[in-house]
């Protein structure tokens, strides 16, 4: 008698795109805390000394460089406790996730003429973190990881 050792094949086998979503998931979690922590340093940088960034040309959006490490600080530290979650699989963290990476968003297009690179950097992976939050439909909070 024979042993087939050949994995059997069954419904609930998550497709690739799936398996490649939950690992986008893995990644937007940790990408999220890592954006946290580094927001939180921006914001420090901004509360402590205001001639660490440059401004580059005029911009119709002007803020006080301390009220912007203020809003990157709280936000930083927001975004980092959801990062957690994300990782441990929270329901909440992905909704929180996908809001606040798109606050976030909104926030580093705003900061542009003190950080250019950066904050566009910054709005490629909180585009990232949305999509990978948002097609992430085919694993449960438990199931993920």
């Amino acid at each position: 008698m024979s042993q087939n050792t050949a994995p059997r094949k069954t419904g609930t086998q998550p497709s690739t795109a799936g398996s490649w979503a939950a690992g986008g998931t893995l990644f937007a979690g940790v990408l999220m805390l890592v954006t946290g922590f580094m927001d939180v340093f921006q914001g420090i940088a901004g509360i402590a000394e205001d001639d660490v960034y440059t401004r580059i040309g005029d911009y119709v959006f002007k803020f006080n460089l301390t009220t912007w490490g203020w809003i990157h600080l709280i936000l930083g530290v927001i975004v980092a406790i959801t990062g957690v979650g994300i990782l441990k699989g929270a329901e909440w963290g992905r909704v929180a996730g996908i809001s606040l990476a798109s606050l976030n968003l909104l926030l580093q297009f705003l900061f542009l003429p003190y950080q250019p690179w950066w904050a566009l950097f910054s709005m490629a992976i909180s585009i990232f973190v949305i999509w990978a939050l948002a097609t992430d439909e085919a694993y449960g909070p438990n199931e993920r990881f």
